[in-house]
């Protein structure tokens, strides 16, 4: 026999299986494993010059020992590995052997594989693979049923069919099982040289052999019918598809139980037979479209921009469909297993094709980019899709009853425009979901949706700052957009928010947010023009009754016999109206154009501003608070609280520097002295907060209370 003896060659397991002067390895078992099957690779390939096409399907010895032949070679491959594991485990440090072995078996499978393809091959062509696809009704977008062969066999020519089918499959099945076993030593190689490894898979063939060479046959005669459609994908998809689905059942009936028998564990007929279709048309679609639609897109001038954005966008749309229904078929009747054990791939997406061209991806995500903009720039030259009126919401119209749970556009009274955006962002965001994996997910939304929210807020925040709202009068015009500008960034920003807590954007999302540096934009934009709104209220406000908070404490006039009576006949000071009219205009517009949340804080927060300013304005220790002045005060103060009480039923709380020095001020004379008292020797607080009194501390008291004049 031949290549029993090999101890010359320089590749000679023998020799290499000592190592450091340990114990030599007896070799002699694994020497003739590999000799044995380097002899039957050469039979099998010696034998095959001898048969003819047209001697396949006839009874022949010679084609059944030469069936045989092959298997002897995958159970002496399977032996092999035995060993070759066998050996890793008990003496890791004879690598030099196991990667003699691994070179002389890969060069002999390297002769095996091609002569087991060209026999099946041959095989397949005798029994009438492929079938002759007639030409589809492209007007009626009809295609006449196609016979399947692999149904109308008899029952010899399936039993030669299924020796050959299953014969591929193992040796598919021992030379997968290798790449594992060597994919996982070189990532043990990586890994203690400090490297990482990507992934077995990268590995490893996809799909199945023997359903591949089912797919090549028939792609050829498909691609005639393809040329005639270049302008026209939609044909080509729905071909495809056509002929998937019409020999899915066959290739199940008669493969999945081979498929079985070979324990291929975790494949599925199907499945394999959709991801060969798909392979196929990648291929196409690789080789013949997408090329010149990069030509076209480059070439492009202005005039052509349209019509290719409109073509590229056009078979995206095709093939995210196609990939919709392709997965479907190959979903169909089975159970999905969470991992392979054999270490054969799963179905493939048409996406797979931006795997290999990331600039065809980055073309992509700027023509989907472009064509939103295209779209945003019209919608935004309409300006009522920048208006945020509330019909719902009348002027004059105050409920007590404020919405703060906001979720839709109108509970946000955000501008029309804002919807628009976020539709179409997620528009964008959902066909990005057929890429086949979460990097290039993210790349496409970085360079597409993202991009195009980022645009809307630049516009948003260019809006705001062309109203200049701290150096100009607040007009109704401009507090009616700026408070649009800032609803749109609240409504943008909450929906943002809920897609970083929606499950599925977590496989976009990086460190667990698409969108972090977006919405920390937003929150600043909405903050920073609240706080210019609130200083030019307060701004306006201080210029309109700078001259009557100067005087307050001035005031004189005899004291009143009825007090309640003169209180409520008693007007608010000329000084006082001009500014209580502008903030209740003010207040009044904000409520019917703002956000029920940002109102609420927008509104409290212009109480403190100006309980603070009319509370500091006061000289207190300085000025006399007669009878008549302490009334005064007090009408006025209702007057401002009178503004903010259609919001809260009890506003004082939020003028609480007023509030508690009109608590002191009132007070009676005994009370008061005894307090002053009190307060002269005991500088703390807490006889302050006995009196509830919680904002004022002992100092500003005691001044409060020595402004007081009584008796006039």
């Amino acid at each position: 026999m031949r290549g029993r003896t090999r101890c010359g060659r320089s590749a000679c397991p023998r020799s290499c299986g000592r190592s450091n002067g340990s114990t030599p390895f007896d070799s002699t078992r694994l020497e003739a494993l590999v000799g044995n099957l380097e002899d039957v690779a050469f039979s099998v390939v010696r034998q095959a010059s001898k048969l003819s096409l047209s001697s396949i399907l006839r009874k022949s010895n010679e084609t059944e020992l030469k069936q045989a032949k092959l298997l002897n070679a995958v159970n002496a491959v399977r032996d092999i590995e035995r060993e070759l594991v066998r050996i890793s485990t008990s003496r890791p440090q004879w690598t030099s052997l196991i990667l003699a072995v691994d070179s002389r078996v890969d060069k002999t499978l390297a002769i095996l594989r091609p002569q087991a393809l060209t026999d099946y091959r041959a095989l397949l062509a005798a029994l009438g693979w492929p079938p002759s696809l007639s030409s589809p009704d492209t007007e009626n977008d009809k295609y006449s049923q196609i016979p399947n062969p692999l149904v109308l066999m008899n029952e010899e020519n399936k039993e030669k069919y299924s020796q050959s089918f299953l014969a591929l499959c193992a040796l598919q099945h021992v030379q997968a099982n290798r790449e594992v076993r060597q994919c996982q030593i070189a990532a043990a190689t990586l890994a203690s040289a400090g490297s990482k490894y990507s992934d077995r898979t990268a590995c490893l063939d996809s799909g199945l052999w023997a359903i591949d060479e089912l797919v090549h046959p028939v792609a050829s005669r498909m691609e005639y019918h393809f040329a005639k459609w270049s302008e026209q994908p939609e044909f080509i998809f729905t071909l495809v598809y056509k002929i998937t689905k019409d020999f899915m059942d066959g290739v199940d009936d008669i493969l999945q139980p081979l498929i079985d028998h070979a324990r291929l564990a975790g494949l599925s007929a199907k499945e394999s037979w959709v991801t060969g279709m798909v392979k196929m048309l990648v291929g196409y679609l690789e080789r013949q479209i997408f090329p010149a639609l990069v030509t076209s897109n480059q070439d492009q001038d202005t005039a052509g921009k349209h019509e290719v954005e409109s073509s590229w966008l056009h078979l995206n749309d095709l093939m995210i469909s196609f990939d919709k229904k392709m997965q479907l078929l190959a979903d169909s009747g089975i159970q999905k297993i969470a991992s392979l054990s054999e270490g054969l791939s799963r179905s493939l997406s048409i996406f797979s094709i931006y795997s290999e061209h990331p600039d065809w991806l980055q073309i992509w995500a700027s023509v989907e980019l472009s064509s939103a903009q295209d779209k945003l720039k019209s919608e935004m030259e309409d300006e009522t899709g920048w208006s945020c009126s509330d019909s719902h919401d009348q002027l004059g119209h105050m409920e007590n009853s404020i919405k703060f749970l906001l979720t839709t556009r109108e509970d946000y009274k955000a501008p029309p425009v804002s919807e628009f955006v976020v539709k179409t962002a997620l528009s964008m965001i959902e066909r990005g979901r057929a890429l086949p994996n979460r990097g290039m997910q993210i790349h496409y939304n970085r360079s597409s949706s993202v991009k195009f929210l980022n645009h809307f807020f630049i516009v948003l925040r260019d809006r705001c700052e062309a109203l200049q709202l701290s150096n100009m009068a607040l007009e109704d015009q401009s507090l009616s957009k700026a408070s649009c500008a800032i609803n749109a960034a609240r409504y943008c920003e909450n929906v943002l928010r809920e897609w970083d807590a929606d499950t599925t954007f977590l496989d976009i999302g990086t460190q667990g947010s698409l969108f972090t540096d977006e919405i920390s934009f937003l929150v600043k934009l909405g903050t920073n023009y609240l706080e210019q709104i609130l200083s030019a209220i307060l701004l306006e406000f201080e210029d309109l009754s700078w001259e009557y908070v100067q005087n307050i404490g001035s005031w004189s006039g005899q004291a009143v016999l009825d007090q309640i009576l003169d209180e409520e006949s008693a007007g608010v000071s000329p000084g006082f109206v001009s500014g209580l009219d502008v903030l209740t205009d003010r207040t009044t517009k904000l409520k019917l154009h703002l956000n029920s949340k940002d109102f609420l804080d927008l509104w409290r927060s212009i109480a403190e501003g100006l309980d603070y300013f009319i509370y500091s304005s006061i000289r207190w220790g300085e000025v006399n608070f007669s009878d008549t002045g302490v009334i005064q005060l007090r009408v006025d103060t209702k007057a401002l609280l009178h503004i903010f009480r259609p919001f809260c039923l009890r506003p004082e709380a939020f003028l609480p520097f007023l509030s508690e020095s009109l608590r002191l001020l009132t007070m009676k004379k005994s009370d008061a002295q005894y307090l002053l008292e009190i307060l002269t020797d005991d500088t703390s607080d807490s006889c302050l907060k006995n009196q509830g009194l919680h904002h004022v501390n002992g100092r500003q008291a005691a001044n409060i209370l020595r402004s007081r004049k009584f008796g006039g």
